[in-house]
């Protein structure tokens, strides 16, 4: 465990001595899009079905409106937290061009997330911003999700597929989806019909999670919005396939300041980061992301 002790109160966790965890980097690293910062620089977040609020002291965490048997069941999965980071740096910070990125986004976590939102979000996220994306799926989440309530204010958890088959594709444009609605609805159709079939569909989301990670990037790219790009951020935040590289403009750019020439195409950059990083190609990029674009690098 990534923590020395925990202590469980009423409606809420406390987590001390938390090392590798900071929590502005793990929201902030371009894998979620369900975390909002508060004026008390604290984070809410609607995860698998819950709103948590996420503060931090110094090295403690504090997990708001859960309990125990939460914190055991979901929230120990989802912030990876029987995971050494510690051990993952140090391996990384060998090569000594990544330590710096590294030792920036030092306190980043990769987090366990639901595929089928996973793979909706980031339909959403080709060729958008941050900003736009979490527009979209909140309007989403608030259309068809369930309510949920925390400190007066109704959140939505993200809609489940049966939920989200009742969206026309007018509806979906509605929430500012744009030219990927129609992969959005496209894609709740074929989840929905794999999990009527069973786990041997060729869209089943659980079959697609165990099959190799050369395999899973195939497979998630039959979905019609899914590019080499998108199934990547789906297998690494989703499907634990941390041999993922995920390569968007931020990534290109570090890649290029680090250690490549500024003509190298995309797939070229995944193919030698990999072949670098190996099964902690995944870690890497988060690092290397969250480097350049804080830094606003520039070639």
């Amino acid at each position: 465990m990534d923590f020395k002790n925990v202590e469980f109160l009423d409606d809420k966790v406390i987590l001390k001595e938390c090392r590798n965890f900071n929590i502005k980097q793990t929201f902030e690293c371009g894998q979620c899009f369900r975390w909002e910062k508060t004026k008390d620089n604290t984070y809410i977040g609607v995860v698998y079905g819950k709103v948590i609020e996420v503060e931090q002291k110094e090295d403690t965490i504090i997990i708001h409106n859960t309990n125990k048997e939460d914190f055991e069941n979901i929230w120990v999965d989802y912030f990876d937290l029987e995971r050494d980071y510690g051990s993952i740096k140090e391996e990384l910070s060998k090569d000594e061009l990544l330590n710096k990125a590294v030792e920036y986004g030092y306190g980043i976590r990769l987090l366990n997330q639901d595929p089928f939102e996973l793979v909706v979000s980031f339909i959403i996220s080709a060729r958008n911003s941050i900003p736009v994306i979490m527009k979209t799926i909140k309007k989403i989440s608030e259309r068809w999700g369930k309510e949920l309530e925390y400190k007066g204010t109704t959140y939505y958890a993200f809609p489940t597929p049966s939920e989200l088959r009742k969206a026309s594709l007018d509806e979906i444009r509605d929430t500012g989806a744009s030219f990927r609605s129609k992969y959005i609805v496209d894609t709740v159709e074929k989840v929905n019909e794999a999990i009527e079939v069973g786990n041997d569909s060729e869209f089943s989301l659980d079959r697609i999670k165990n099959l190799s990670d050369d395999e899973c990037h195939v497979e998630l790219q039959k979905f019609q919005g899914v590019g080499a790009k998108v199934a990547d951020c789906i297998m690494l935040f989703s499907m634990r396939k941390y041999s993922s590289f995920p390569v968007d403009v931020w990534v290109k750019r570090a890649m290029q300041h680090f250690y490549l020439a500024p003509d190298v195409s995309l797939p070229k950059i995944r193919i030698f980061a990999r072949d670098k990083f190996k099964d902690l190609s995944g870690f890497a990029q988060q690092y290397l992301f969250y480097y350049a674009r804080e830094n606003n690098i520039k070639l």
